[in-house]
């Protein structure tokens, strides 16, 4: 199988299949790819918290033009896998010279196997976007045609607790791919101060306890395929459900706009973590570190059109705030102004190149101590 991930965090997608189970594990290129069982494709679904979907190969065509991309599609026996009367969705990525587009691939592939349903049973399977019976994958890599099945479905960040959102919401695969960086696991406090509509909240106690990311989800691809295991999969859920673990801190939030705290909170209580996650009004500008303890902060400083003064001043007073009132903590911030970055006025303790959708971002770490560092490694 393949799991998909995105940009910089192939690391991340690594440890989790093995911590997983996964075996024969190599890494790609927003990929990982592992070999498992069925009940370990109904687990990677329900547990990958940094995967984006999990691909099951099935077929491998060689191709050198339009026809023979034709022939070899519709001389598979689709009637093992899809009804005339069902649905399909097709996507495809392109990597050679004797194709141009991968919407024309698409096209090609999808009357390729209508046409062959078509002869077979005087119907055809219908196009179906938003929750087809079969999701198939195509990729073309120089003169060979791998043809898979996209066993999640919908992406693997529509988690399903998220009901309310604000302005540029973050990705739930991205923030939990963050956390995962960040080597949290629930070992401290836990601050998000620009939160947001929560999501870095809900996916770190959702890291802390050991929660299945996607345990709230009522439907993955895999459900509508001929070898669907439903005693298998109650299976897998309930030793996921026992694998669940108390958490002994707390984790919370802070954002200066109201509208963003409310969405929030629905948020949280539509994850039913209101027990692990308090959010409240606050200026981060005008907050102190509370208790003297290790903190784990992780965040995505607003940037763009919605920082309110410019991005230098603005990382500058995140820094300045670091510095004053956050000592013994763990930041690390998702910044996108690379050359703002600079007047933040930390030491850097290891930068990673991300993407937050189409913008290029840094997800920066900074070790906030009081004394020298000698101090503190002492």
């Amino acid at each position: 199988m393949l799991a998909k991930c995105l940009y910089g965090f192939e690391d991340v997608l690594e440890k989790e299949l093995r911590e997983l189970g996964g075996m024969n594990i190599k890494k790609g290129h927003r990929s990982v790819s592992f070999v498992g069982d069925l009940g370990f494709m109904y687990k990677a679904n329900l547990m990958l918290r940094s995967a984006i979907a999990i691909i099951v190969p099935f077929r491998e065509i060689r191709v050198k033009d339009e026809e023979t991309l034709y022939q070899g599609i519709k001389d598979i026996r689709w009637e093992d896998h899809i009804a005339s009367d069902e649905t399909i969705a097709i996507s495809s990525s392109v990597h050679s010279d004797h194709f141009s587009h991968s919407k024309y691939v698409v096209y090609k592939v999808k009357d390729a196997i209508v046409d062959r349903m078509r002869e077979k049973f005087g119907k055809r399977p219908s196009i179906e976007l938003k929750d087809p019976d079969l999701q198939i994958d195509i990729h073309i890599n120089k003169d060979i045609c791998h043809v898979s099945f996209n066993s999640s479905g919908e992406p693997l960040f529509k988690r399903g607790y998220r009901q309310q959102t604000g302005i540029a919401p973050l990705n739930e695969v991205l923030a939990a791919s963050c956390l995962l960086k960040s080597d949290w696991h629930g070992q401290s406090r836990f601050l998000d101060p620009m939160c947001g509509s929560g999501t870095f909240l809900i996916e770190a106690a959702m890291i802390a306890c050991n929660i299945a990311p996607n345990l709230n989800r009522e439907r993955f691809n895999f459900m509508n395929w001929p070898d669907w295991d439903v005693d298998l999969f109650e299976v897998i859920q309930n030793s996921v459900l026992k694998k669940m673990k108390d958490f002994h801190f707390h984790v919370k939030g802070y954002d200066i706009d109201p509208r963003s705290v409310d969405n929030a909170r629905t948020n949280i209580q539509s994850a039913n973590l209101e027990d692990f996650i308090s959010v409240k009004e606050q200026d981060f500008f005008s907050s102190k570190k509370e208790g003297d303890f290790h903190l784990h902060l992780v965040s995505n400083p607003p940037y763009g059109e919605r920082m309110p003064i410019p991005a230098d001043h603005f990382y500058k007073k995140i820094g300045d705030q670091l510095k004053t009132h956050y000592t013994d903590t763990d930041a690390w911030l998702l910044m996108a102004d690379h050359e703002a970055i600079k007047s933040i006025g930390l030491r850097t303790d290891s930068r990673n190149k991300v993407y937050n959708g189409a913008i290029e971002a840094r997800l920066n770490h900074y070790s906030i101590y009081s004394g020298s560092k000698k101090r503190k490694k002492q």
